[in-house]
């Protein structure tokens, strides 16, 4: 694991993720992630020419989620 790898999951003062450090959070590759953020499930923001993904919206989808799941199984 390189250091900027190492910041990613420890730093606690990121405000916006790469692509590749979001889906790593996720468990997920990158090119499921990318198709998340194309649909609008996963919140991202551009950044030039960039797409960054909020640290916030990791937790949100999750939850998003969790609460499609409880609906489902009910």
């Amino acid at each position: 694991m390189d250091h900027r790898e190492l910041d990613a999951h420890e730093d606690p003062t990121l405000a916006l993720l790469t692509v590749e450090e979001a889906a790593r959070r996720l468990r997920i590759g990158r090119t499921l992630c990318f198709r998340l953020i194309g649909s609008g499930e996963l919140e991202s923001v551009p950044i030039g020419r960039l797409r960054r993904v909020p640290v916030a919206a990791i937790p949100e989808y999750v939850n998003r989620l969790r609460a499609a799941n409880k609906t489902v199984a009910a």
